[in-house]
């Protein structure tokens, strides 16, 4: 009913697929890891780039509104007073809503990462 020599090449077959499969399957995670830990690395940089050039468009645009109040604050150092207030605001609410502004997102964007 049964071949020896037969089933012996079925098996030596099956064993060279599935040898074939799990090289397939290693070479799949190495890219696929790769492709993760680029995506991982590279969402940092740009997050750096859009903070420092949202930085520097809020420092001119402060400058241009308190040039703006001058005339409406009785002096340029009120208005400047002001802007450094409403600053100061910003960063308060920054630290008081961290957690939903910015632990959040990124636990999100991890678990969809991985």
């Amino acid at each position: 009913m049964f071949n020896g020599s037969k089933n012996i090449e079925n098996f030596q077959e099956l064993f060279a697929e599935v040898k074939k499969y799990l090289e397939l399957q290693k070479e799949y995670t190495k890219l696929e890891l790769v492709e993760k830990l680029s995506i991982l690395f590279s969402m940092p940089i740009m997050i750096l780039v859009v903070v420092v050039l949202a930085l520097l468009a809020l420092f001119y645009l402060s400058l241009a509104l308190a040039y703006i109040l001058e005339p409406y604050v009785g002096g340029l150092k009120f208005s400047f007073l002001i802007i450094g207030g409403i600053n100061l605001l910003f960063m308060i609410c920054m630290v008081a809503f961290k957690k939903r502004l910015f632990i959040d997102p990124m636990v999100r964007f991890l678990s969809n990462l991985f």
